[in-house]
């Protein structure tokens, strides 16, 4: 009777806490983010489950909710949520993701591949997500088959044809890239990513004139790209350095266009 009191009057100012933060939220905005971190600490004390846990995981790594970025309270979430369910849906392929972009190769690989031992083709991102770690590793040939199979289930996906062609790249695979970013290019044909993939491929076959004709399509396109349009084709990239991720990739673009204007130019002279 008396652990039930405790529980009971813990619960009672629990709630009225969850009040406070609520109302604080509401009328003074600049305490947004400690008032949501607060109020999500509470509320997993009191209720402990796995999907509350991998819900405010996803708030702090999904970057269009309400709660701000935060990579390690979001990975912090995962994890207890690993220790309560480490079966919950789709938890060891948001901590696969989580230890890619923190660089943690080897551990991201060893949850991605748990993660599809457990649910395999009910949740085929899976599939991409482990390409993306593999090429990142160097294992161009393993990631070129995980990104190949995921196609199968979303041939349309543009991120995933274009991240596939970069791997083609790598193994120097250049006329199966050509092929690839074609397919996407028919779907979407101004997409930057797809035409300078597109380009370097072209260039990598001796295409010079081709190659420029894209790259140059690919500087138009990307010239008019928004911050916002560069972090939705980075899901889980802290959206603060959109704006320098974005950058970075017109000057790629644009050290494209001049590499193959010199093979021209060389080829002329030639």
């Amino acid at each position: 009777m008396a652990h039930r009191t405790v529980h009971s009057v813990v619960g009672f100012y629990a709630a009225w806490t969850l009040v406070v933060l609520l109302i604080l939220f509401s009328i003074v905005p600049e305490t947004r983010a400690w008032t949501i971190d607060h109020y999500q600490a509470i509320a997993f004390a009191v209720d402990p489950t796995a999907a509350r846990a991998y819900a405010y995981g996803q708030s702090h790594f999904d970057t269009t909710g309400l709660a701000d970025y935060d990579l390690p309270l979001a990975l912090s979430y995962f994890e207890k949520a690993a220790a309560i369910d480490p079966t919950y849906p789709y938890l060891y392929h948001e901590l696969a993701r989580i230890n890619f972009l923190e660089g943690n190769y080897d551990l991201a690989l060893a949850q991605i591949n748990f993660q599809i031992s457990l649910h395999g083709d009910s949740e085929p991102n899976s599939y991409y997500v482990r390409g993306l770690i593999e090429g990142y590793m160097g294992q161009y040939a393993a990631a070129a088959d995980d990104y190949s199979y995921f196609l199968q289930f979303d041939p349309k996906d543009w991120a995933a044809m274009n991240d596939d062609a970069w791997v083609l790249l790598k193994a120097d695979r250049f006329e199966d890239a050509v092929a690839l970013t074609d397919r996407g290019l028919a779907l979407e044909p101004q997409n930057p990513w797809l035409l300078n993939s597109n380009a370097t491929a072209l260039y990598e076959l001796g295409e010079y004139r081709s190659a420029l004709t894209q790259a140059q399509k690919a500087e138009t396109a990307v010239s008019g790209l928004t911050d916002a349009q560069w972090s939705h084709a980075y899901p889980g990239n802290d959206p603060a350095i959109a704006g320098q991720g974005l950058e970075s990739f017109k000057q790629a673009v644009a050290d494209n266009v001049h590499s193959i204007e010199v093979a021209i130019a060389s080829s002329t002279v030639q």
